[in-house]
């Protein structure tokens, strides 16, 4: 027997277009002190990404693939990650051989690193009600006249859709570098790289400017609403005050949602006019009869999706914003300056109000890997025995 572990170093979130590293061990756990311990072969190990997609027969309505065999024979060499899984490889990268005959004494093992560039032009991983984007490293061992057994690392991939490049990018020959510091060129390149678009990413989401919006309905105002930004990171939180104290129409209640839209594509659509999945994130209730001002936080959740757009789904972020209103002027309690004996108010039994929505659409961006990496359901780490 032989034991493989597949070990994610920095965890297992990336950034589309970042080095996925990982190690992977292979030992020979028996004692070289057991009577029935002898060595063990493989014949080869390769590794490689592919991303699976899986969508609702009920949703999408996808084109027929004809009759396309993913069946392996026991005796094949040949490494197919997506063998045995639900839905289709839509992108996968060129294998790459980690070795060929390894032979393990016992209590020996040995370490392997595999390195590749996450693509680019691919989806972010999603599991939506629609469709399903899911990442995975395979890795792919053989004994000689055995079958291939296969080693699955989920890990979850976010896409900078839309990023701005540096506007005067630096050549890299006479780019600055610290004469001090030892560090190869490929890796300083791949840092610099993913230190450049986190820096973006700030930049782009860093930048306030007030959002003011008068919030009325057919009586007349309400309130007024005021937002000091609609483009935000994951993890961070959504900020925005009311105030009522110049309405006219008085607000016993109100709501914010943050909400996700998943729209199938026209093209797709298993109906015609075919609804939007909606999905909530989180929700601030608040009573605020006779309140002046007031503020709600919601914060965006690191283990969501940010927006992104495919041939087959669109995904949108969006607050959801609901109000009670009263037909009729409610009157203040009113308190004698005199008064020495304590008074209690109670509200109407009854009132006649009126509810309304809103809708304000926002941009939910990706964040750092290294902090999503925290609340990430995978642990970037798997392992099986041979």
């Amino acid at each position: 027997m032989i034991e493989v572990v597949a070990s994610m170093a920095r965890g297992p979130v990336f950034l589309a277009g970042e080095v996925l590293e990982c190690l992977i061990t292979f030992t020979n756990p028996m004692s070289h002190l057991s009577t029935s311990a002898s060595s063990e072969m493989l014949a080869w190990a390769s590794a490689q990404i592919h991303c699976q997609f899986h969508a609702s027969e009920s949703r999408v309505a996808l084109p027929t693939q004809g009759n396309k065999q993913d069946v392996q024979a026991e005796s094949d060499t040949v490494l197919i990650p997506s063998r045995g899984e639900r839905g289709q490889c839509m992108l996968d990268t060129p294998p790459k051989i980690l070795f060929c005959d390894l032979r393990l004494d016992p209590g020996e093992s040995k370490t392997y690193s595999y390195s590749e560039l996450v693509p680019m032009d691919g989806p972010p991983s999603f599991r939506g009600q629609a469709v399903k984007y899911v990442y995975k490293l395979t890795i792919g061992c053989q004994r000689v006249n055995s079958p291939i057994k296969l080693l699955r690392v989920p890990f979850r991939v976010l896409v900078l859709h839309g990023m701005p490049e540096p506007p005067f990018p630096q050549d890299e020959e006479v780019a600055p570098s610290n004469p001090f510091l030892e560090e190869e060129e490929g890796g300083r390149r791949d840092t610099r790289t993913l230190e450049r678009a986190l820096d973006m990413l700030m930049i782009t989401t860093s930048r306030r400017c007030p959002h003011l919006f008068n919030i009325t309905n057919m009586r007349g105002k309400v309130a007024k609403f005021c937002i000091y930004k609609t483009v935000y990171r994951l993890g961070e939180d959504i900020i925005g005050t009311f105030t009522f104290s110049e309405g006219d129409i008085p607000c016993l209640q109100y709501s914010v949602s943050l909400q996700s839209e998943e729209e199938v594509n026209e093209h797709y659509q298993r109906r015609p006019a075919q609804a939007v999945s909606v999905t909530g994130h989180g929700r601030h209730l608040e009573s605020c009869l006779h309140t002046a001002s007031s503020h709600f936080s919601l914060p965006i959740p690191l283990n969501v999706t940010p927006g992104f757009s495919t041939d087959i789904v669109t995904l949108r972020w969006r607050l959801h914003f609901e109000f009670v209103t009263a037909r009729e002027p409610v009157e203040l309690p009113t308190v004698l300056q005199n008064q020495s004996e304590v008074t209690v108010w109670t509200g109407a039994e009854q009132v006649d109000v009126d509810t309304f929505s809103w809708d304000l659409p926002i941009k939910v961006l990706p964040t750092n890997p290294a902090l999503a990496s925290y609340v990430s359901q995978f642990t970037g780490t798997n392992s099986i025995n041979i």
